[in-house]
């Protein structure tokens, strides 16, 4: 990338998924196309994208869903499809690294088709309806930035989201961009603390732009699923969103329907805000030793 960029166009894709795994493929590819002709050229997926999030219940046939990396047909596709667009791609997969051992992965793909690395999901819930400790590894390769053709970005998952920890780490290695693909949503019996919740998740994200003077983008899914164990389900509620330095709410989707968002990021804005927002600046990095502690008793 060369640092004279003073701009770049992020697409988000917010979509919802059927059981058929190729079928969701196939409708991703299409939606990274429209963005593309749209002018993005920095394009992110949500979570899992490739099937209907099957963390809502423990079972063991969900594990034939995974595929390797870089060599599995999805990273493969995204490469060719990055290099024929001229454009970064970031997409989530859950990704087999071998027998018996699993992880939520992100791969970021640059604007020649080639395959830059991989970002696995650090913070892993466990949650009713979301139950990917049992399926899911933690992350270990720590967070990371890529810089592609277009921007440096970062890239974090879902949970990692309520972290400054994780945006902060990421953000110190240069990021202007920090993406977070995202499965979250509502528990349709619980209708009194959906608002309470989504305002959680929106501020605290927006917090880790203001706090890092960078862009922050976060792309969920959308949709009603009721998941392999029955019940109420899950209602995911999309609202995929970018977020400027200063916190300011660039572009947000709806609750309800599938969307392609692309929204300009001026990267010029990141200097700006950091020079008079000096948080980086004013860091008493000699005082922080405690924070690698679970607790301080």
């Amino acid at each position: 990338m060369s640092d004279s960029r003073k701009s770049v166009r992020l697409g988000l894709v917010q979509t919802c998924a059927t059981e058929n795994p190729s079928d969701n493929l196939e409708r991703q590819i299409a939606l990274l196309r429209d963005a593309a002709s749209k002018g993005a050229n920095v394009l992110c997926t949500q979570e899992l994208f490739l099937t209907p999030y099957f963390c809502q219940s423990e079972d063991h046939s969900f594990f034939a869903l995974a595929e390797q990396i870089p060599s599995g047909k999805s990273t493969r596709a995204f490469c060719a499809l990055a290099a024929e667009l001229g454009v970064v791609i970031v997409a989530s997969l859950f990704e087999k690294r071998m027998d018996g051992l699993y992880h939520n992965t992100a791969i970021v793909v640059d604007a020649d088709g080639t395959y830059l690395g991989s970002y696995r999901k650090m913070h892993i819930p466990d949650d009713p309806l979301f139950y990917e400790k049992f399926y899911f590894a933690p992350g270990d390769l720590g967070y990371r930035v890529w810089r592609t053709r277009f921007a440096t970005i970062g890239v974090l998952i879902c949970w990692d989201q309520w972290y400054p920890e994780a945006a902060r780490l990421t953000a110190l290695q240069g990021a202007q961009v920090l993406f977070y693909p995202t499965a979250i949503g509502w528990h349709p019996a619980e209708k009194e603390h959906h608002a309470m919740q989504h305002a959680a998740w929106e501020t605290i994200q927006r917090s880790h732009a203001i706090a890092n003077g960078c862009y922050v983008a976060s792309v969920n899914r959308v949709g009603h699923e009721k998941g392999a164990g029955g019940g109420d389900g899950i209602v995911f509620w999309g609202q995929s969103f970018v977020s400027d330095p200063s916190g300011q709410m660039l572009a947000k989707a709806d609750h309800e329907n599938e969307c392609v968002l692309v929204v300009d990021a001026d990267l010029s804005k990141i200097d700006e805000t950091r020079t008079h927002w000096p948080f980086f600046r004013d860091r008493r990095i000699d005082s922080y030793g405690e924070i690698t502690r679970r607790a301080i008793d």
